[in-house]
């Protein structure tokens, strides 16, 4: 399995690669950056930490400091570069404004966010809490996208556009999740264990607030503006405020 693993994030990688030798053949001038941020860099893992620490950290202390605090989480469990590589293909996958995987990874501040939650995450789960919430704090403050560390979060995820996400603590998102702008997940009273659960394939569409104790189906579309209290079963569409469905799949719809 980690074999596999290694020739998949291999083959990523050069393909990365081989698209930023053709970016800068064909404009030297930007050239210059994919020099320092790909072609520099030993791989993947590395390229990654610096674009962390470069869009994280406000100077080069800064820069240094996230860039190293990403390594250790990526060199000690490689299974995050894997979900790194899904994450970056679901962009090319379901944007059709997208073509290479190296616009997305150079200028998706969704995807770095993403990528800066898992460290985040991983920083999370080792014990290191401070440095698990600086990297919320920073990417909140630069990036406009806040997810608590503790919250939980599969592969094949897309943020899209991703300013002004807010993600709380123990909220948990399944695989292949798109998620839009200005969209708010988090708990509904007192107790942070009652945070919404969203089901794989879901898409959150921009402007929506998802609140409680609550399950978003798997393939569930939560429509653009719309306040989610109660259950939305798998298939259906929510929309309005308050949310009602529509859409849905025969058995839930005779429920």
């Amino acid at each position: 399995m980690m074999a596999a693993a290694t020739a998949t994030n291999d083959s990523l990688w050069q393909k990365i690669r081989d698209e930023a030798q053709r970016a800068t053949a064909a404009d030297p001038v930007f050239g210059k950056v994919l020099a320092d941020a790909i072609l520099a860099q030993d791989d993947f893992a590395a390229a990654l930490a610096d674009l962390i620490g470069r869009r994280l950290g406000a100077g080069a202390a800064e820069r240094a400091r996230f860039k190293a605090f990403s390594l250790d989480a990526l060199r000690g469990q490689p299974e995050l570069i894997e979900t790194a590589g899904r994450d970056l293909h679901a962009i090319v996958d379901r944007d059709p404004a997208v073509r290479g995987l190296l616009p997305p990874l150079l200028h998706f501040k969704g995807y770095v966010a993403l990528q800066a939650w898992r460290v985040s995450n991983w920083l999370w789960r080792c014990g290191h809490i401070d440095a698990a919430l600086l990297f919320q704090n920073e990417a909140s403050n630069v990036l406009q996208v806040s997810i608590h560390p503790a919250a939980s979060i599969g592969s094949s995820v897309y943020l899209d556009h991703a300013t002004g996400i807010v993600i709380g603590a123990n909220v948990v998102i399944g695989d292949e999740v798109t998620i839009l702008q200005n969209v708010s997940i988090g708990r509904r009273g007192e107790l942070p264990t009652r945070s919404p659960r969203i089901g794989r394939g879901a898409f959150i569409g921009a402007g929506a607030t998802i609140l409680g104790d609550i399950s978003i189906g798997d393939l569930a579309k939560i429509g653009a503006g719309t306040v989610v209290t109660d259950d939305v079963p798998g298939g259906c569409t929510a929309v309005g405020n308050p949310a009602r469905l529509t859409n849905c799949p025969e058995p839930a719809s005779a429920a």
